[in-house]
């Protein structure tokens, strides 16, 4: 291993003297990779970009953020209110983010195209727009659709929509954590957590309170900076869907799929039944008609000494296990009359490493077989055993069956109410009605266009992996100098088990630079001694002499070689496997 980092640092050497770096060769990089970039940067721009026309598609609710947006969307500057009983209940929250509307700046799809943009990192944000008239999907399907641009990414925050619960409050105070909701929807990141969220609010029709119902293993939100389409259809025979980009994700049942569930068991147990007294639930019991055993030795001990054991040949009795670190150096601020004497530290000794130990040796223990523990009667089982107490049913004083949960609560306006750690999140294109068929017109007009550029982009702005060479001898010193090194070294060690000569012959670069090296060494002991005033003995003198005119040597010969030798190495490299490319094709 030391050889052949030896010889990577001969090769790096003596590059310049076997010819393989030149300076024209760094000009010829420096123009591909200003080439390169340049490229790029041209094959993104030319990139055809449709230009945005407003959709003609009619709905309750649709929002593509046009210029008269701001008459009616609304930023919330309220309190965000507290829970008063988590240990957060003292601090006040202030929605200080802001808003913007335009277009994006990564990977953007549709030229005009603007869309709803969070602008601020670590801060609450909240913002609202009331619908035209309330939406009351009573025996209707309900879709809700939305597109999310995560231009900066999401490591932890939420980017869903919340439906706004259509009343008095509603127009009165500003949208706020507090306002009710009806559904909330959309993607959440942080940490481990990445879902979609699907809630709603269902409310009891025995007490008139509202509970939330949280939809049970909901589905990875899809986190990545091109456009993605959230879409959620709930129909009125009380079924859902939930679309990313099209794709149907999950499914299921309002009525089977949430939790806690919309209604209520038919029975609970009695709060006022307790467990008699006699009751007797201990399935097994010890045998009261077993004894222990005559021979049964409590007292034998686990362990006992291995008399059979005999003490290794190359136990170092006489050597202890710890010895003074001899590296150990007394500090400097040591003071012997305020510290006391130093002693160095203690270190494992290494010779013990070497043998099976030191010190006094001792048998060493082994498992008693006649080893048996404390004795207990076995167990049988209990006649008296009643089984598993539980309290009687009866019937829930809270029951009600909703049939309909589908049936929602009107919705008044959505919000967009959410903390982030990341800025720049976009969100456009929102439908909110009752037509699927609208949503996929929508859908084809919209996010399949503008997500369809955005990958052609995302793609033309990728670096280029070069292809790697699956034979030493094709690689380029330029390309990847360390591989190139550890590829010509590992290739000269091969050859080299075999016929040192041919190693030379075939691989002249790694020769070179173990010629480079020793007149490096030379050269530096020859100024050694000049700059100590001394000259050097003629032996060294006449050593660096020979050395410097075999190097001249070793470099023509090296050039010859390696023009008359690249057919044959070639056929030597191609038994090899390179670690990047695998077997040579």
């Amino acid at each position: 291993m030391r050889l052949n980092a030896f010889l990577a640092s001969a090769l790096f050497s003596s590059a310049a003297i076997v010819g393989n770096v030149r300076a024209d060769d760094l000009d010829d990089l420096a123009a591909d990779a200003s080439s390169s970039v340049t490229e790029s940067s041209s094959s993104t721009s030319s990139i055809e970009r449709p230009t945005f026309t407003p959709s003609k598609v009619k709905a309750p609710f649709f929002e593509q953020f046009t210029d008269d947006w701001d008459s009616r969307w609304s930023a919330s500057h309220a309190k965000k209110e507290q829970d008063k009983n988590s240990e957060k209940a003292d601090e006040e929250w202030a929605y200080v983010g802001t808003w913007s509307v335009e277009e994006p700046t990564v990977l953007k799809g549709i030229e005009g195209d603007k869309g709803l943009t969070v602008k601020n990192a670590a801060a609450h944000h909240a913002i609202s727009a009331k619908f035209p008239k309330k939406i009351d999907n009573k025996g209707k399907t309900l879709v809700v659709q939305y597109e999310v641009k995560l231009q900066n990414g999401l490591e932890c925050g939420g980017a869903y929509l919340k439906l706004l619960q259509d009343n008095k409050a509603l127009h009165a105070e500003e949208f706020s954590n507090a306002s009710p909701y009806v559904i909330m929807f959309g993607p959440d990141k942080c940490g481990s957590t990445n879902k979609v969220h699907f809630i709603f609010k269902h409310k009891n029709p025995k007490t008139g309170e509202y509970e939330e119902k949280h939809l049970k293993a909901p589905p990875a939100a899809r986190i990545v900076k091109t456009t993605s389409l959230y879409t959620l259809i709930v129909k009125p025979d009380q079924t859902f869907e939930i679309k990313i980009d099209g794709e149907r994700v999950k499914n299921g049942t309002l009525l089977d799929d949430f939790s806690p569930s919309v209604n209520p068991p038919k029975e609970v147990e009695d709060p006022k039944d307790k467990k008699p007294s006699d009751w007797v639930d201990e399935a097994k019991i010890s045998d009261p008609e077993a004894a222990k055993p005559e021979d049964w030795d409590e007292d034998a001990p686990f362990e006992i000494v291995d008399e059979e054991a005999q003490k290794p040949d190359d136990w170092l009795e006489n050597e202890p296990s710890v010895v003074p670190d001899p590296e150990a150096e007394k500090p400097e601020d040591w003071d012997d009359e305020e510290d006391g004497d130093w002693m160095p530290p203690t270190v494992p000794n290494p010779r013990c490493e070497e043998a099976s130990g030191c010190g006094k040796w001792e048998k060493p223990m082994k498992s008693n077989p006649a080893f048996k523990g404390p004795w207990t009667a076995p167990l049988i089982d209990n006649p008296a055993y009643k089984g598993v107490w539980k309290p009687r049913k009866i019937a829930n004083p809270s029951y009600f069956e909703d049939k309909a949960p589908a049936n929602f609560e009107p919705m008044g306006a959505i919000g967009f109410e959410i903390w982030t750690m990341q800025s720049d999140i976009l969100f456009d294109n929102i439908y909110i009605g009752h037509s699927i068929e609208d949503a996929e017109k929508l859908k084809s007009e919209t996010f399949d266009v503008k997500h369809a550029v955005e990958k052609q982009e995302e793609e033309a702005s990728k670096p280029e992996v070069p292809e790697k060479p699956k034979s030493p001898m094709d690689l380029n010193f330029m390309e990847d100098p360390v591989h190139y090194i550890r590829e010509k070294v590992e290739l000269f060690m091969t050859i080299a088990k075999s016929d040192p000569m041919e190693a030379i012959k075939f691989v002249p670069e790694v020769a070179g630079g173990l010629v480079a090296v020793v007149v490096t060494v030379l050269a530096l002991v020859v100024a050694m001694f000049s700059m100590g005033g001394a000259t050097p003995p003629p032996q060294v003198k006449k050593a660096a002499e020979k050395v410097k005119q075999t190097a001249v040597d070793a470099k023509d010969q090296a050039v010859d070689a390696a023009t008359s030798g690249s057919e044959a190495v070639r056929a030597e490299a191609q038994k090899r496997t390179t670690r990047s490319s695998g077997p040579v094709e």
